[in-house]
Parts: C-alpha cells; structure tokens; sequence
C-alpha cells in the first residue's frame, strides 16, 4: 500500500517488522542485536536516524519528538546487560519518551541499495560493483571501478565532500587510481583483502583501521583511505530512513552527532 492510500501509522512493531523484511536481518550471524531493540508507544509520525544509541542520542531525539529511532550501533552487544548506571539513564529516556529504538548493524552494512557501503560506493560514482569484504562468513563491503582514474587527492576531494570530513590518506599505491573497495566503520583489517586474489585494488576505503596495518599496506602498494568510523556509517541510517518516508509518508530527520573517530 503506498502512503498516498495509507490511513493509518503504523506502530513500532509494525515499521519495525517492515525493516527486518527490507534488510534480510535473519540472514545476518551478528554480535550486535538487529531489529527492535526497545518498542515505545507512539505511532510513528517521525523517524530519526542516527549513528549511535547514546544518551545524547536519545536525548536529541526525545527534543525532536521522535517516534522511531533508527541507528546502526545498537544499544545491545552479543550478552545480556543490567538496566543500571549509564545503561539505564540511555533507556529511562527512550521509555519516557514512548518513542521505539531499531537497530541495523550488518545487515546495513551489507545492503546492496540501503547499506553503508553500497550508499558510499554510490556517491563515489563506482561501476560494475562486487561483493567484497569477507567478515565472519559474510559479504558486507563492494568492489567497483571508477569511471575513469583519479588522483589520490582527487578521489581525497570526493571523498571529503560526501563525507563532510577529510579522511586520512596512506599514498603507498598507484597516484592513480581507477579500481576502489569500500568496507565503512572498523574495516581496516579487511584491508589486505584488498590486494589478493587476481584482481587487486589499487585503493582501499574504510572508516578506521589498526595500528598493525600500517606495514602491510605499504609493501602491498595499496593506497588507504580512512574516512572515520562514524563518518562512513552516516549514509545508511538516512537511506533507511528515507525509505520510511516513502513507505509511510512519515517525516524524518538525520541526527549529525560526529565523534570524531
């Protein structure tokens, strides 16, 4: 039913199960808890989207009255948690407000049209696109090639403005660059798939990466792109998002709460 013809919210349970059907969660083996995390009693008139489950998340959200919260780093991780101290105050807003919390952690990332890394590999205008990034048994990154080469900095340029921020460029590859794998967040140990295998990339993009990488890939001659960890995750919380709006004829809102890392 299009939202046109829609004459009834739907409720946080409802917009919810909408989600897990869109992004395929129960295919996904994950740490993190995907799917409705806390179901508020509101229906949803407006959604927001955000990074992080956080106090001042929750908060900003709360200010905005916020009906469905949509983030990729959920509040639970892979164990059951007490309802106190700093936990309890993130949950004490969510509950007092009414509003529902869903969380997308790897199905997000992998989404072939919603997800983090199809979102950026998009903006940066990739062509003929490939799984990539194997991570506990799973795809969750993309392989492409530029229409035609660019320099470091110019793809640094690019990269800055769909970020909003200048990422971190290790030179150790080719100045020009034409084929790209994309791995948001903390992809930076994915980095040496990147030069295996028979087709090897001559330029890597991810969020932020270890200490112990650093070797590799300068004597593997790939270049490394580290756009931040929050940075690359922004792209698919608001596709989500915006795919409500369309779904629903909901209103919504992206909450920019940079960490800097």
């Amino acid at each position: 039913m299009s939202a046109a013809k829609r004459t009834r919210l739907p409720t946080g349970r409802e917009a919810a199960r909408f989600l897990d059907a869109a992004l395929d969660v129960k295919r996904f083996s994950d740490s993190a808890l995907n799917g409705l995390q806390v179901e508020g009693t509101r229906p949803v008139r407006r959604v927001a989207a955000a990074v992080d489950a956080s106090l001042e998340t929750f908060q900003a959200a709360a200010q905005a009255e916020t009906d469905l919260l949509v983030v990729h780093h959920g509040l639970f991780w892979g164990k059951p948690y007490a309802w106190t101290g700093p936990q309890a105050r993130r949950l004490r807003v969510l509950v007092e407000s009414g509003m529902s919390l869903y969380a997308a952690h790897l199905p997000l990332d992998a989404h072939p049209k919603l997800g983090n890394n199809a979102c950026l590999a998009h903006a940066l205008g990739l062509k003929a696109l490939k799984p990539f990034g194997a991570y506990h048994g799973q795809t969750i990154g993309w392989s492409g090639i530029l229409p035609s080469p660019v320099s470091r900095e110019g793809l640094a340029k690019k990269l800055s403005k769909i970020l909003t921020v200048p990422p971190r460029v290790l030179p150790w590859g080719p100045e020009s660059i034409r084929t790209v794998a994309v791995v948001s967040g903390g992809g930076g140990d994915m980095a040496e798939q990147a030069w295996e295998g028979d087709n090897p990339m001559e330029a890597f993009i991810t969020g932020e990466a270890s200490h112990v990488i650093y070797h590799p890939c300068r004597e593997a001659g790939l270049n490394l792109f580290l756009g931040g960890h929050y940075a690359t995750e922004t792209l698919g919380v608001q596709a989500v998002a915006e795919l409500l709006v369309k779904t629903y004829g909901v209103k919504s809102l992206f909450l920019k709460l940079p960490t800097g890392l």
